[in-house]
């Protein structure tokens, strides 16, 4: 029958097409030639070294000295987030996170307050789903203090019972702020759909019943069980010296366990990353909020530059900016000609063992049809007919955000504290911009086969998306069909 021959070819076209992508060998870890790295001006070649020593705990203290500054920030990196608990204790990385502030055996939490304040400094933490980090602005004279106080405020907190009822209000509020921006809601209702079952699909506040139940015990059996000292990196930027810096860990950290209690290290939970989709539907609301992604790649993964340059090339627009029709971005040329959606861009977020490469956009309710049909035409295009010119402006482009990304001592330290406990040392800007360059575009055609190519996709959704194409619609438009 000639429909069914009809058919078979398409199918065996398909999947021959399919095999060729994956067979596509990725050359981006070809070897680096010295006239290349000679080429680099000399901000790169004599950027200031990153001093790390490991102390005999197995605590690293890393930090790169700026000369004549008078400023310093120092802080604790610590290999533990919301991803390392159990359903029964959500919410507890971020929970200790408030609990830090609230007074310790030494100091009640306005002697703690006023002593910051005295220093004129600035101390700080935040929890994400990987990493913990507490974090203090400092003058140079008072780098000592500083890090005495985050040993105190991170070893000695008093967790008081009163204290933790009072913060549960506080936590509870701070989630309902956090659930009106729309973003913040709806990446993590994406987290929750693509690695449900899973630690990296719980929310970094936890759920409501967690906040309210969750005991003292609970916040020490976490402590005890993540907090140990080869998990834990001391960074410093600024007014810092190294040996300076080395001695204080020693003397304020030294105490710190090197295994958890039991003696057992927790494995870290796999995140297994599940196509599907999460719509929050309200017909009352004329604004689709939409984040849709494939799986990414981890932190050390070879494919990790060749996306970090597919997310440049798609770029990001607002209508609120003046370039409109004029942006580099292909997509958003073509969002921005047809008045398609308020604001788009494409994230890649990365994680110890996977990944997060997707587009988040903002949209009138009755241009979801139209603007789907773009976005999915673009990220396929990358498979297929990537230019040679697109490619190499957004080398340029990744090379100035990571340049621009190192302004500031605090900014910094965050380099050197996630750089140590993701790839366990610290590139130079020399080493990142050897690995920009060796991307080429057949490479950035085998990374997009391998992510895109008529693969899996998750993606959440909140707001009025009615005219939101379905799961298998925008499944089907992950290849094209070529003769």
């Amino acid at each position: 029958h000639p429909s069914a021959i009809y058919l078979f070819v398409t199918m065996a076209l398909r999947v021959a097409a399919s095999q060729a992508f994956r067979s596509s060998k990725l050359q981006g870890c070809r070897a680096f030639s010295a006239e290349a790295v000679q080429a680099f001006p000399d901000y790169v070649l004599k950027a200031p070294t990153t001093d790390v020593t490991t102390l005999d705990s197995g605590m690293r203290v890393a930090s790169e000295t700026s000369v004549g500054g008078e400023t310093a920030t120092v802080g604790v990196w610590i290999d533990a987030g919301s991803r390392y608990e159990t359903a029964q204790n959500n919410g507890a990385a971020h929970f200790l996170e408030h609990m830090a502030f609230k007074g310790t055996d030494k100091r009640s939490q306005q002697q703690l307050e006023v002593e910051i304040e005295n220093m004129g400094g600035h101390l700080n933490a935040y929890t994400s789903r990987e990493q913990t980090v507490y974090f203090a602005k400092v003058f140079k004279d008072d780098v000592g203090k500083a890090v005495e106080i985050l040993s105190d405020i991170l070893l000695n907190s008093k967790l008081d019972e009163a204290a933790i009822d009072r913060e549960r209000d506080v936590i509870l509020r701070e989630m309902e702020e956090v659930n009106k921006k729309q973003e913040e809601l709806v990446l993590d209702h994406l987290h929750s759909t693509a690695f449900q079952g899973t630690g990296l699909g719980r929310t970094i506040l936890g759920p409501e019943e967690n906040i309210r139940s969750l005991t003292r015990n609970d916040l020490t059996d976490y402590i005890a069980t993540h907090y140990t000292a080869p998990r834990m990196v001391i960074a410093g930027a600024g007014a810092i010296n190294h040996d300076e810096l080395c001695g204080l860990a020693a003397k304020h950290f030294g105490n710190v366990p090197t295994v958890p209690k039991g003696g057992v290290e927790v494995a870290m939970d796999p995140a297994v990353f599940l196509g599907s989709d999460i719509r929050v539907k309200f017909d009352s609301d004329d604004t689709a909020h939409v984040a849709f992604a494939f799986e990414g790649a981890s932190w050390t993964s070879e494919y990790a530059f060749p996306l970090m340059l597919m997310q440049s090339i798609l770029g990001s627009y607002d209508r609120t900016s003046g370039l409109g029709k004029n942006m580099a971005s292909k997509m958003c040329q073509e969002v921005s000609e047809y008045e398609l959606a308020h604001s788009i861009s494409c994230f890649n977020t990365c994680y110890k063992d996977t990944g997060l490469f997707g587009i988040y956009f903002v949209a009138p309710d009755n241009k979801l049809d139209d603007l789907m049909w773009h976005v999915m035409n673009n990220l396929v295009r990358l498979v297929h007919v990537p230019s040679d010119e697109e490619v190499e402006r957004a080398k340029v482009n990744l090379k100035a955000t990571m340049l621009m990304s190192l302004d500031g001592n605090s900014n910094v330290a965050e380099d050197i504290g996630r750089q140590l406990l993701t790839y366990g040392r610290r590139m130079t800007p020399a080493e990142i911009f050897s690995r920009i360059d060796a991307v080429t575009t057949s490479d950035i055609k085998a990374t997009a086969a391998k992510f895109i190519n008529d693969e899996d996709h998750a993606l959440a959704a909140v707001g009025g998306i009615h005219e939101l194409p379905d799961y298998n619609w925008i499944r089907r438009h992950s290849y094209w069909l070529r003769y």
